[in-house]
C-alpha cells in the first residue's frame, strides 16, 4: 500500500485574528507545501489561536472558515485539517475538522476541555472518538489536552495514525515529547503531531516541537522552534510488521468510556 503523505503547518498564530490567520495559511500553501502531499494539518484553533471568547469569535459549523477549507482542499487536491471555534444549538465547541477535496468531511469535538485555562466553562466537551478512513488508513483525531488521557486515545478501533492538533505551551513541553512516543508505542501507530509557536495573547510561549513517530516509537520527523512546514510519510506496511512481530495489541484489555 501506498505510503501517506502529512505537511504539518507549524506557525505563530495572530492572536484572535481570523484574516491575519488565513492569509499566513494561505502564504504557507502556496511556498511551503510540496504538491504531492496528501494531508494538511493545521494547529488548534487555526483561525484564532487558543482564545476563550467563543461569544467573540466563534462561527457556525458551516461558516465562513469551514467553506474556506472546503474550497481550499478542493483548489489543492488534498485533505485540509485543523479544529475551529464553533457555535451550535446555543453551545461552543473546539471541533476539528477533516475535510477532503471531494468534499466529503469529518468532524470530532475535543473531548477533554484545558480546565487549568478555563476551557471548560467556555466550551462544551465533545463525548464521541472518530475514525476516518482515507487511502486505506483509518485515523484518529485528537485535540492537544486529549493527548493526556491513554484511555481516550486507546487503539480499540485498530486505527493506524493519531492525529493531533494542539496549542502545548513551552512550560510543559517537556510532557508533550514523551507523551507522544508513549501513545505511539501503546497503540502501535503512528502519532502525527502539530504544535503552534511564538506568544499567545495570554503571554504563553509556544515552542512547536510538532513531529511524526512510527509505531516502535522512533521519531521520523521533528519541526523545532521555527515556523515551518514539517512533511513527513507514514507507511502501512512498517505498521503490519511492527503488529505482526510484536502482537501486543492482541492481548489489549477491552473497556467503554
Amino acid at each position: 500500500m501506498q505510503n501517506l503523505k502529512f505537511s504539518l503547518f507549524q506557525l505563530d498564530q495572530y492572536w484572535e485574528s481570523k484574516a491575519q490567520n488565513i492569509a499566513k495559511i494561505e502564504h504557507f500553501l502556496t511556498h511551503y507545501t510540496p504538491a504531492d502531499t496528501d494531508v494538511v494539518v493545521l494547529p488548534e484553533m487555526f483561525t484564532t489561536a487558543f482564545s476563550m471568547n467563543p461569544e467573540k469569535l466563534a462561527e457556525e459549523a458551516d461558516g465562513q472558515a469551514f467553506q474556506w477549507m472546503m474550497k481550499t482542499a478542493t483548489k489543492y487536491n488534498f485533505v485540509l485539517s485543523g479544529s475551529l471555534i464553533i457555535h451550535e444549538n446555543g453551545k461552543y465547541y473546539n471541533r476539528f475538522y477533516w475535510v477532503q477535496p471531494d468534499g466529503k468531511y469529518y468532524s470530532y469535538n475535543k473531548k477533554h476541555l484545558f480546565t487549568m485555562a478555563g476551557e471548560h466553562l467556555h466550551y462544551t466537551s465533545g463525548n464521541s472518538k472518530i475514525i476516518i478512513e482515507f487511502k486505506g488508513y483509518r485515523i484518529c483525531p485528537m485535540i492537544c489536552f486529549d493527548l493526556r488521557f491513554p484511555a481516550w486515545n486507546r487503539n480499540l478501533e485498530d486505527y493506524e495514525i493519531l492525529l493531533l492538533v494542539a496549542n502545548w505551551p513551552e512550560r510543559r513541553i517537556e510532557h508533550w515529547d514523551p507523551l507522544i512516543v508513549a501513545r505511539a508505542i501503546e497503540n502501535q501507530a503512528y502519532v502525527v503531531a502539530v504544535n503552534r509557536v511564538g506568544k499567545d495573547g495570554n503571554g504563553m510561549n509556544h515552542v512547536g516541537h510538532s513531529m511524526v513517530v512510527d509505531p516502535m516509537g522512533k521519531t521520523v520527523a521533528f519541526a523545532a522552534d521555527m515556523e515551518t512546514v514539517l512533511t513527513a510519510e507514514v507507511s502501512k506496511d512498517l505498521i503490519e510488521i511492527t503488529r505482526k512481530n510484536l502482537p501486543f495489541l492482541t492481548e489489549r484489555d477491552k473497556f467503554e468510556i
